[in-house]
């Protein structure tokens, strides 16, 4: 049974400032600074507006923190023990769960900074399910490659997946996972590998070229949920007129032949060109094509349930701020305009910050347009034969023809 919805109610962001604890360290990749930067320029351009009067804008909510009850429905009590025991002592490595890795170093406090990211994501699928909100997002977390026994890829514990999971144990009948990060979401697609309640799609940059090498179109799923499991594995060098092509011939009619009660996403801005850990060549104007896709989607299917979450991106200045500041925007009603100037206050806090120059506008210049589809298929373009392959390997589970 789905719930009802409070009238007016829009989008929210959950989010606190201490949510930047998750921290691996100044070298590492993932610098929680590219978190805190998205937050003050989506403040500086009013996206996280209080949305009073008319029940739009992007409010922002407390973040609270997981429980280990909330984290046992998704991993291994040894991991936690694992990762639990590193936080009170980093110096000690455990490659057997992950830890202590040039991807993963450990650090004080991981495990609490770990249940904090989990607990923002539960809240936004509460906030979704509960009607308190149409839309809800944790740009903090979207840890997709956490497994229930081990962390990887950066990811200590899988926040989507315990949201998932709390989905189900809620009242969801069916939940449509769509990740758009350039890394496989191998985490999720293996938690639920074989429950037929979750579709999880996954478009990425192919494991051939890529972390963490798997998502190939025949990891379709378990011997119950045969279908449910559904990759997208993409050339190198794709931009936005492939990628956009590559994902509406494939998410739109399995999401909608799925028919979930809710819809949650990862939104991993790393397939951006000038993400210095991929290949595909994507740009903010794509990305915000891919949100505005997804929210039409989730309106279309489930009544605009839609839980969001962040993910990889680690151009931290020049691309994830605009990437998510566009993406906040989407989620509260109020898309934004591409040409708009940044605020010249956080252009200098950047610089401030890091010497870097900021970009001076919310768009990269791009106009996202892409060949349907149904216009035909050119077994020439190894774009075309990827996709290609995926319908053919789900489309007739769900009732579809693979064929255009």
């Amino acid at each position: 049974m789905t719930p009802g919805r409070a009238p007016g109610c829009a989008g929210c962001v959950v989010y606190d400032s201490t949510l930047t604890g998750y921290d691996f360290g100044a070298s590492h990749p993932m610098n929680p600074m590219r978190v805190d930067l998205t937050v003050r320029l989506a403040e500086s351009l009013g996206v996280l507006a209080d949305g009073a009067g008319d029940g739009a804008g992007t409010r922002v909510v407390p973040a609270p923190f997981a429980s280990e009850a909330d984290l046992l429905v998704v991993h291994d009590p040894e991991l936690i023990e694992a990762v639990r025991r590193s936080s009170d002592h980093p110096e000690i490595s455990d490659p057997r769960h992950g830890l202590g890795t040039d991807d993963n170093p450990t650090f004080a406090g991981m495990h609490t900074a770990g249940r904090h990211v989990v607990g923002a994501s539960l809240e936004a699928a509460r906030r979704v399910w509960q009607g308190e909100a149409l839309h809800a997002a944790n740009i903090a977390g979207g840890l997709h490659h956490a497994m229930p026994d081990a962390v990887s890829g950066f990811c200590v514990y899988n926040d989507v997946a315990v949201a998932i999971r709390w989905l189900l144990a809620n009242g969801a009948q069916r939940v449509a996972y769509v990740d758009v990060d350039v890394h496989h979401g191998d985490g999720v697609q293996a938690i639920f590998y074989d429950d037929p309640r979750v579709l999880t799609i996954s478009l990425h940059e192919t494991g051939q070229m890529l972390f963490p090498g798997t998502g190939f179109p025949d990891e379709t799923g378990g011997p119950n949920a045969q279908g449910t499991s559904v990759n997208v594995a993409l050339p190198p060098g794709t931009a936005d007129a492939g990628w956009l092509r590559a994902f509406h011939a494939v998410v739109p009619p399995l999401v909608r032949a799925f028919a979930p009660d809710v819809l949650v996403t990862q939104h991993g801005c790393d397939s951006h060109r000038d993400d210095p850990l991929a290949h595909l060549m994507l740009t903010v104007d794509g990305h915000r094509a891919s949100y505005l896709a997804l929210h039409e989607l989730a309106h279309e299917v489930c009544e605009g349930r839609w839980v969001v979450t962040g993910g990889g991106g680690y151009a931290v200045t020049d691309v994830v701020p605009r990437s998510w500041t566009h993406l906040l925007a989407v989620v509260g009603g109020r898309p934004l305009e591409t040409g708009l100037e940044t605020p010249a206050e956080w252009r200098a806090e950047v610089t401030g910050r890091t010497g870097a120059r900021a970009p001076v506008l919310m768009t990269d210049g791009a106009t996202p347009t892409y060949r349907d589809w149904s216009e035909g298929y050119d077994p020439d373009t190894w774009l075309d034969r990827a996709v290609r392959e995926t319908r053919l390997a789900v489309f007739p589970e769900h009732g579809l023809d693979p064929h255009p």
